[in-house]
């Protein structure tokens, strides 16, 4: 019997206990739920509190933005000065050097210059000696000439003088101001040109001769005449109212006037007498 209750009593208390866990975990279980959502009720903000959170990220997002905007600006702003400091010194550079070549240009402009101007007096003195010389070789020419003209003078024949003046007497006109013509009426001149230097040397006012003393020839019944190193010849008649002997007695130079060579008579300096020049 004693073991009988035993048993008795060992099935009611897991009896007891049977009833009871099940009881106690079905009310576990509908307590749970409700812990859980008071807990995530809790964890979540409320709703008041939950725009001013939307707020503060979004300051945080627009700052963090902000500073990230400023820090590429300062960036950029920074490579733009380098860029301007570099350009700023390759100008500086680039001014430096064109002022340098400047000055060199100019130093080199002057030192030209100086030596140009050395080369001018050096030939003007050159050219005033060969003026000297040309001068005086034409001053003894032409006191050879008149030594010669004078021993010729004495020489001739009355006949021989008569020939000339008959010969002379071809070319003189019977009225000068209406048979004469310059050369630009003429067209121009189309004669050989004596050079420059040449010219200078043996032609123009300060270098008078006579026709006389001159080397002649004819050619197609023209008389020229060697004087200087070149042959020269009447185109125009020479006026009525020289004197019959002009080409004996009287000085003549020739000049350039113009458009051409002229034939100049000291006796009467307002004619002027149109030649050609020729080399033979």
């Amino acid at each position: 019997m004693v073991k009988s209750l035993r048993v008795i009593n060992t099935a009611a208390v897991f009896l007891l206990l049977g009833w009871t866990v099940p009881v106690e975990s079905r009310q576990d279980q509908q307590d749970k739920p409700k812990n859980q959502e008071k807990r995530q009720e809790q964890d979540k903000p409320s709703r008041q509190d939950q725009p001013q959170a939307n707020r503060q990220q979004d300051q945080q997002r627009q700052q963090g933005r902000q500073q990230q905007d400023n820090s590429a600006k300062q960036g950029q702003q920074q490579a733009r000065g380098q860029q301007d400091q570099q350009r700023q010194q390759q100008r500086d550079n680039s001014a430096n050097k064109q002022q340098q070549a400047g000055r060199q240009q100019d130093q080199q402009r002057q030192q030209d210059q100086q030596q140009q101007q050395r080369d001018n007096s050096a030939n003007k003195q050159q050219q005033q000696a060969g003026r000297q010389q040309d001068q005086q070789r034409q001053q003894q020419q032409q006191r050879a000439r008149g030594q010669q003209d004078n021993r010729s003078a004495q020489q001739r024949s009355p006949a021989q003088e008569r020939q000339q003046q008959v010969a002379w007497q071809g070319d003189r006109a019977h009225s000068w101001q209406s048979e004469h013509r310059t050369w630009q009426q003429r067209g121009g001149y189309n004669g050989y040109r004596v050079p420059d230097d040449r010219f200078r040397g043996y032609y123009g006012q300060d270098h008078g001769f006579r026709i006389y003393s001159l080397p002649v020839m004819y050619v197609s019944g023209h008389r020229r005449f060697q004087y200087g190193g070149y042959w020269f010849g009447l185109v125009d008649p020479w006026p009525e109212y020289w004197s019959s002997d002009w080409y004996d007695s009287d000085d003549v130079y020739v000049d350039y006037y113009g458009d051409g060579y002229y034939l100049y008579n000291r006796r009467y300096p307002g004619d002027r007498i149109a030649i050609s020049f020729y080399l033979h």
